[in-house]
C-alpha cells in the first residue's frame, strides 16, 4: 500500500486512465500548464501534451458542451470545474443534455463523461463558493453522483467513473485534498459505483456520513466509545446516486438508531431522502426518531467564527448521539 493524499490519489487515477484508454482526456480552466487550481492535474500536461490535457477559456457552459459532444462522439472527457459552484453555469449541459441524451436517443448515444472538482465549503470563501450541490444533481435521472472521503475511495471511484458509460458528477471536497491514507498499488484498482462502505463497525447507533463529514463522524465515534462506552457504526455511501440503501438499512436494523450528517442544507437534501427510505424499510427497528445534522439554513458566512457555527462539527454529532441513544 502506498500512502497518498486525496489530491495525489486523484492525480494517479487520471494518469492511469489516460494511459489505459486513448479516448480519455481532461479539459477545464488551468488544468494544463498551471497544473490545476488545486494541483489535481499536476504534471499531466507535461507528460501527455495539449490534446490529452486541455486548457479552456473561462466559460463553463462552453467547455461542458464541448465535453458532452465529445462523449457522444466516443471520447471519454473528464471535465474539471474549478469549483462546483461554477458548474451551475453549465447546468443546462449537465442536466438537459448529458443526463438525458442516452434516454432520449433510445440508447443510440452513450455519454461517458465525468464532471469533477471541489464541492461544498472551503475556508472563508463566502456564500457563492461554499455550496454543497450533491442533492441538486442527484435529483435528475441519468446522472450518477459520487463523493469520496478517503484517498483509496477517491482513486478507485474516479477510475470507475471514467470507465462508466454514463455521465458522472464526481464531487471532491477542497478541505480534504491534503488528507492522507493508504491506496492499493494497482493500476487496475477500482471501486464499483453504488456500493457503500462501513468505515467503522458498531452496535448502538448508525451514522451515515459522506465526504467531509466522514472524518467528523469517526472522531465523534471514537469519543463516544472512550467516554461513554457507546458503539457507533459509521456508513459512508460513497455514491449518492445510485444509493446503496441496503447497506444503510442493514446497519439501522442492527443498531436501531440513525443519524445522518451532511454538509448540505437540510431541506430537500440527500439526508432527507435517506431518512425517508429508512423509515419505509426499517421503521419498526428505530428506537428513536432519525436525527439530521446539516449546514445552517443560510448562505455561508464569510466570518470564520460564523462559518464554523454554520457547519457540522464533532460536538454537534456527539450531542445528536446522546439524544438518539437517550444518554
Amino acid at each position: 500500500m502506498a500512502v497518498l493524499t486525496i489530491r495525489d490519489a486523484l492525480n494517479q487515477a487520471l494518469r492511469e486512465e489516460i494511459i489505459r484508454d486513448e479516448n480519455v482526456f481532461i479539459m477545464g480552466e488551468e488544468v494544463a500548464e498551471y497544473d490545476g487550481a488545486y494541483k489535481v492535474t499536476r504534471g499531466l500536461w507535461k507528460e501527455f501534451g495539449d490534446k490529452r490535457v486541455v486548457d479552456t477559456p473561462i466559460t463553463e457552459l462552453g467547455f461542458a458542451a464541448v465535453g458532452v459532444g465529445a462523449a457522444m462522439a466516443g471520447l471519454r472527457p473528464v471535465i474539471e470545474f474549478m469549483t462546483f459552484n461554477f458548474s451551475i453555469l453549465a447546468s443546462d449541459q449537465i442536466i438537459n443534455h448529458a443526463a438525458k441524451m442516452r434516454y432520449m436517443s433510445g440508447g443510440q448515444f452513450k455519454v461517458p463523461i465525468v464532471f469533477r472538482g471541489p464541492n461544498g465549503s472551503a475556508y472563508q470563501v463566502s456564500s457563492q463558493h461554499s455550496q454543497a450541490l450533491e442533492a441538486f444533481y442527484a435529483n435528475f435521472p441519468g446522472l450518477k453522483v459520487v463523493m469520496p472521503s478517503t484517498p483509496a475511495d477517491a482513486k478507485g471511484l474516479l477510475k470507475s467513473a471514467i470507465r462508466d458509460d454514463n455521465p458522472v458528477v464526481f464531487l471532491e471536497q477542497e478541505r480534504m485534498y491534503g488528507i492522507k491514507g493508504e491506496v492499493p498499488e494497482d493500476d487496475d484498482f477500482t471501486i464499483p459505483l453504488g456500493l457503500a462502505d462501513v468505515k467503522r463497525e458498531g452496535t448502538d447507533c448508525t451514522i451515515v456520513a459522506r465526504s467531509m463529514t466522514v472524518p467528523l463522524a469517526m472522531q465523534a465515534a471514537e469519543i463516544m466509545q472512550t467516554d461513554f462506552d457507546v458503539s457507533i457504526e459509521v456508513v459512508d455511501p460513497r455514491t449518492i446516486k445510485p444509493l446503496d440503501i441496503d447497506t444503510i438499512v442493514r446497519s439501522v436494523k442492527k443498531t436501531n438508531c440513525l443519524i445522518v450528517v451532511e454538509e448540505s442544507h437540510a431541506f430537500a437534501s440527500v439526508g432527507a431522502e435517506i431518512s425517508h427510505q429508512v423509515m419505509e424499510q426499517a421503521f419498526d427497528y428505530l428506537d428513536a426518531p432519525v436525527k439530521r445534522i446539516s449546514c445552517a439554513e443560510a448562505p455561508m458566512p464569510y466570518a470564520k467564527n460564523l462559518e464554523e457555527m454554520a457547519l457540522p462539527d464533532v460536538p454537534k454529532i456527539i450531542q445528536a448521539i446522546k439524544e438518539v441513544c437517550y444518554l
